[in-house]
């Protein structure tokens, strides 16, 4: 299955959005959700959609605790991504999609370890 099947999957539902101030027991991620195309009780997250190194993160929607509506972005081909800020609870486990080249030895820990020190630095900001 390629990752174009996650992404192209219908929009993202579920989650019931509230008004109040967001959770003090969960950590904020801005990005672009997708439904999960198999799964209904996950959540395909991409962080940083128009960036040059986007991640792509899955959670499950009972862990998400709070969704905020940020200003649509635009793409150079004029497609309009809806941005959402979500608040994921603290504790929650989620999945990140790695893309890695295929080699005789894989040099995965490392590029993980870069990966999630690029995580850290965009929730920071």
């Amino acid at each position: 299955m390629s990752i174009s099947t996650y992404l192209e999957t219908a929009p993202l539902f579920e989650i019931v959005k509230y008004s109040g101030t967001p959770p003090k027991d969960g950590v904020a991620f801005t990005g672009y959700p997708r439904q999960h195309p198999f799964e209904q009780d996950k959540l395909i997250f991409v962080l940083d959609p128009l960036g040059s190194n986007p991640v792509i993160m899955e959670f499950k929607l009972c862990d998400i605790l709070f969704v905020e509506d940020l200003p649509s972005m635009v793409t150079e081909s004029g497609e309009s991504l809806k941005l959402v800020k979500i608040w994921v609870r603290k504790g929650a486990y989620g999945v990140i999609h790695e893309p890695f080249e295929v080699q005789d030895s894989m040099q995965f820990l490392n590029t993980s370890r870069s990966l999630h020190e690029r995580v850290l630095r965009s929730l920071n900001k």
